[in-house]
């Protein structure tokens, strides 16, 4: 594959017409459109589908354009700190983050990393379903507890753990009745929670009374004192420690880590290393009551 022919192929995918693509960057339309057909010929492929006025992407096309853009681009990121004699983090940084880490800490961790990597382009968004990193054409993903996957690596940077927390005034829970429960989501019918309690292992029969979209939402309710919900040690350790809230044991599950994760087969930019340092900055031990005091802080 021409690679001359792979960025001038990109550049007309990323402005949208080779007219665009020309007056943009200053490249003579005939070259741009000479280019493009050759890359078609090579490949044996229609790239783009065109019309009168209208020139728009394949599927192939699109496939193409989604995988060698990033790639091109960090080709160029790499050269370009190599001609300045180092590696400084620069060019575009897209992070997918899920939606309680991003509502408690991501906001801070990435005004703190602006300010301090003036030349990154931080684009975070915010969602809990798995993603296609390459397709999509992320750089860092944070995920808890993802599945193995050997297309990508990473690291836990923070680890926590789900504990049943209740208002002190709300009846300790016993056999044979079910306690009030606010539950995040819309699962209404009554629930058994397993926990690991001082004196041992224990199930603790509860009966949904308020259904949630937020874990923010379900503290907020439990503070209240609306009933006894299953809730990360990060969000609560100050109501524990200030007696606003108890605990009635730890659920007995895997523990809950998150990591920060990045296709195996790239290289690692200095921008998403600079990301990964800055995660083990603000969280140097990785344990829930630091998570804790960067909320509240």
């Amino acid at each position: 594959m021409d690679l001359l022919a792979l960025v001038d192929f990109n550049l007309v995918a990323r402005h949208g017409g080779v007219g665009r693509a020309a007056r943009a960057t200053g490249r003579p339309k005939a070259t741009l459109s000479r280019r493009v057909v050759e890359l078609e010929s090579s490949l044996g492929l229609r790239l783009f589908e065109r019309g009168a006025r209208v020139l728009k992407l394949t599927e192939e096309g699109k496939a193409l354009h989604q995988r060698t853009s990033v790639l091109l681009n960090e080709i160029d990121e790499t050269a370009g700190a190599i001609a300045q004699g180092g590696t400084r983090p620069r060019g575009r940084l897209r992070i997918s983050a899920p939606m309680l880490f991003s509502q408690a800490a991501m906001g801070k961790l990435a005004a703190g990393f602006a300010l301090q990597y003036p030349e990154v382009r931080l684009e975070v968004t915010t969602e809990d379903r798995p993603v296609d990193m390459v397709e999509e054409a992320y750089d860092l993903v944070i995920r808890v507890n993802p599945a193995a996957d050997e297309n990508l690596v990473g690291r836990i940077f923070l680890r926590d753990r789900l504990l049943v927390v209740a208002p002190p005034g709300l009846a300790a829970p016993g056999a044979g009745h079910a306690v009030p429960a606010v539950m995040r989501g819309t699962r209404r019918e009554r629930a058994a929670w397993n926990v690991l309690t001082p004196a041992g292992k224990a199930v603790i029969e509860v009966e949904p009374v308020l259904c949630l979209a937020s874990l923010f939402m379900v503290r907020d309710a439990v503070r209240l004192g609306v009933g006894a919900a299953q809730l990360p040690l990060s969000l609560v350790s100050h109501d524990l420690a200030a007696g606003t809230l108890v605990s009635w044991g730890d659920i007995d599950g895997p523990e809950t880590a998150l990591w920060a994760l990045y296709p195996s087969r790239r290289l690692l930019s200095a921008r998403v290393s600079a990301f990964l340092a800055y995660l083990q900055q603000a969280f140097p031990s990785g344990a829930p009551d630091e998570l804790a005091a960067y909320i509240a802080s």
